[in-house]
């Protein structure tokens, strides 16, 4: 039996100083705990992506954003699922960063410094990418 295709989604959040925000994923998750990710997570069943995107932001990290943009979208395969991964560039609108269970730590990171986190498997290379193309890798 072939892998069904799901859809989630990142929120790339810029803090208009070279930085964006990464959180690192804590012991109560299932899959790539200390691994370093953008906030985000699966669109439930019915639900667009915009709503998604604005919707795990808020659970995972209490900020309210606004979509900007297309960063970009990438796949890589999970135990049950083929994931489809569509990244939003996002500004923040309100809040300050209060983390869900599913996260420990969180850090404004230059884009050009990613690559010393470890990144979440499949989506870091995507996310490395992203920082060469906005130019502002060192």
């Amino acid at each position: 039996m072939k892998k069904p295709f799901r859809l989630a989604v990142k929120a790339v959040i810029a803090d208009g100083k070279g930085c964006c925000l990464l959180i690192r994923r804590s012991h109560k998750c299932r899959n790539l705990v200390g691994k370093w990710e953008w906030p985000g997570g699966k669109v439930n069943p019915g639900e667009d992506f915009a709503t998604a995107v604005v919707r795990e932001t808020k659970e995972e990290t209490s900020l309210e954003v606004g979509i900007t943009g297309v960063a970009g979208a990438t796949h890589f395969e999970m135990a049950a699922a083929n994931i489809v991964l569509l990244c939003l560039e996002t500004r923040l609108i309100a809040g300050e960063v209060r983390l869900s269970d599913e996260h420990d730590d969180f850090a404004w990171v230059p884009f050009g410094e990613s690559a010393r986190y470890q990144l979440v498997s499949g989506v870091g290379d995507f996310m490395l990418d992203y920082a060469k193309r906005k130019g502002t890798t060192s």
